[in-house]
């Protein structure tokens, strides 16, 4: 299963606890206060990393912890630091409070991190509170708890083209075609139930990212079919390609299927209407594309500048296709916006000062 959205509570770890030790030498009768301080807990940091598919990782885990500082020692020793915990997330992973949806973090960038929850602070060993006028502090402070946070994680794939059709249009093939990549192709609906993403690389070393959404069909919207669980991936787009099956093999007509598809994507988020976009009339090379063609034209009349007559299978005007999502597509991926650390709750700590 493909796993896009978990619900996970972040823990940091807590502060090791301050001990009460006294130093006790031979030749010191008076050695005074010895305890040491805990350790600081460790923080949880999530990592954007290009390595990782999807959030499969949280598929069963509700509560993921980190290390807790160890508890100071004698002779003033400082406990262990609690270690940090990192957790990687696929790009284009967004963070958001689960109790108020807001979002916390976009990770749109290889290796970018954020630091969600702090680790607690350590407690103090008696050592800490000796003064000129108390020699011999008989208390400690117990660790600070750390950080905990109730977060959603949603993943919208980065990609520059989104590819939007119906069962058995020939996303897959396209996108084969287009990307050079395998995935599974067969003469059955629904053969692809995660979005599949691939590139086409240019002469010049830069590339688009071209992303297959599963099948849409009517009403997916009332969550028939696949439902429309997996349109938050072309979100990110910067052009979608409508594929329209033009042989008629399922009994539907591409006019249909163009009406269908455009309605569809509107109930899901009314703004992909105003995104730039592609016709794309595969299997033209089939004895019933000709009347399917010509039926099309004259029902949904698009500019033809925005129209190919492709077929997937042979490669036919697959080359116009590209120059022309060249063209509407830029070639290197726009810069993300400098993300600051996020914005963590506050956790008030007392003031601690000798006595």
């Amino acid at each position: 299963m493909f796993i896009d959205r978990a619900q996970v509570e972040f823990r940091a770890g807590s502060g090791g606890n301050g001990v009460v030790a006294w130093r006790r030498e031979k030749y010191l009768p008076k050695g005074g206060p010895y305890g040491g301080n805990g350790g600081p807990g460790g923080s949880v940091i999530i990592e954007a990393s290009v390595q990782i598919p999807s959030l499969d990782f949280f598929r069963n885990r509700r509560l993921i912890k980190a290390e807790n500082g160890g508890a100071g020692g004698s002779n003033c020793r400082q406990g262990k630091k609690g270690q940090d915990l990192v957790i990687q997330v696929p790009l284009g992973t967004l963070v958001k409070d689960a109790e108020t949806g807001d979002l916390i973090a976009d990770m749109t960038e290889d290796k970018q991190r954020l630091v969600l929850c702090r680790g607690g602070k350590g407690g103090l060993g008696n050592n800490f509170f000796k003064t000129p006028t108390n020699r011999a502090p008989n208390h400690c402070t117990p660790g600070k708890k750390g950080g905990t946070r109730k977060v959603e994680l949603e993943l919208k794939m980065i990609a520059d083209v989104g590819l939007i059709g119906f069962p058995n249009a020939g996303k897959s093939t396209l996108i084969e075609s287009l990307a050079n990549i395998r995935v599974k192709t067969a003469a059955y609906p629904f053969t692809t139930l995660k979005p599949n993403i691939g590139f086409i690389e240019f002469r010049d070393g830069t590339r688009i990212f071209i992303a297959d959404i599963p099948g849409i069909i009517e009403g997916a919207h009332e969550n028939r079919g696949l439902g429309l669980e997996f349109l938050r991936h072309i979100e990110r787009t910067k052009l979608l390609l409508f594929i329209l099956d033009t042989s008629g093999i399922d009994g539907r007509k591409p006019e249909d299927d163009y009406r269908v598809l455009r309605s569809e994507i509107s109930a899901y988020n009314s703004a992909l209407n105003d995104y730039p976009y592609l016709i794309v009339l595969n299997k033209c090379d089939t004895d019933e594309a000709k009347e399917n063609l010509e039926a099309f034209y004259q029902a949904v009349s698009p500019p033809r500048e925005k129209t190919f007559e492709v077929s997937a299978i042979s490669g036919e005007n697959l080359d116009m296709l590209i120059e022309a999502i060249a063209r509407m597509t830029p070639k290197v991926n726009q810069e993300p916006l400098p993300l600051e650390e996020a914005a963590l709750p506050d956790y008030p700590e007392e003031e601690v000062s000798p006595e």
